[in-house]
């Protein structure tokens, strides 16, 4: 579920967008890239996801998904970024911008993110955004570089967390 059309959320570097038919072969030549691959398989459809946009540039995407169930309400994040812009602070930013909206806005209380355990820039960038790990999940996804299963790592944010 993505914005109201029309709405971005500012971030400190960052603008999170619907994105537009003019973002899909951007992103698709993102997720392709090799550092990008390594942790993302293609998705289905960008336009449930939100271009993550820096100087006036696409730079990646980010999703989220809710449940809605009053009893285990919350939402999960998911991003990636161009490998050019890694190590600049700006998924931080992004995640950090999304989270706030998803507390703030939504209404949610907790917020998951679940990286592969192996990503260690992926797992810096969301401690930042106050991120804490719950527990490793086993053979939990795809291995997109040597094709097996690996490891995920469960994370999770309280509303009164977030940085």
């Amino acid at each position: 579920m993505n914005p109201p059309q029309g709405v971005a959320l500012q971030g400190a570097s960052v603008v999170l967008r619907p994105t537009a038919d003019g973002d899909i072969e951007t992103l698709g030549r993102i997720v392709r890239e090799p550092e990008v691959a390594a942790w993302w398989s293609v998705p289905d459809d960008y336009r449930e996801m939100l271009a993550v946009v820096a100087d006036g540039e696409v730079i990646g995407a980010i999703q989220f998904d809710e449940e809605t169930h009053p009893e285990f309400r919350h939402a999960t994040i998911d991003i990636f970024l161009t490998a050019q812009r890694h190590g600049q602070g700006l998924g931080t930013d992004a995640v950090r911008t999304l989270a706030r909206w998803l507390i703030r806005e939504r209404g949610h209380h907790r917020l998951t993110i679940d990286p592969a355990a192996a990503n260690t820039a992926a797992i810096r960038s969301y401690r930042k955004v106050g991120f804490k790990p719950v527990g490793i999940m086993r053979a939990y996804g795809r291995d997109y570089r040597t094709g097996g299963w690996a490891d995920g790592l469960l994370m999770d944010l309280l509303a009164d967390e977030v940085t």
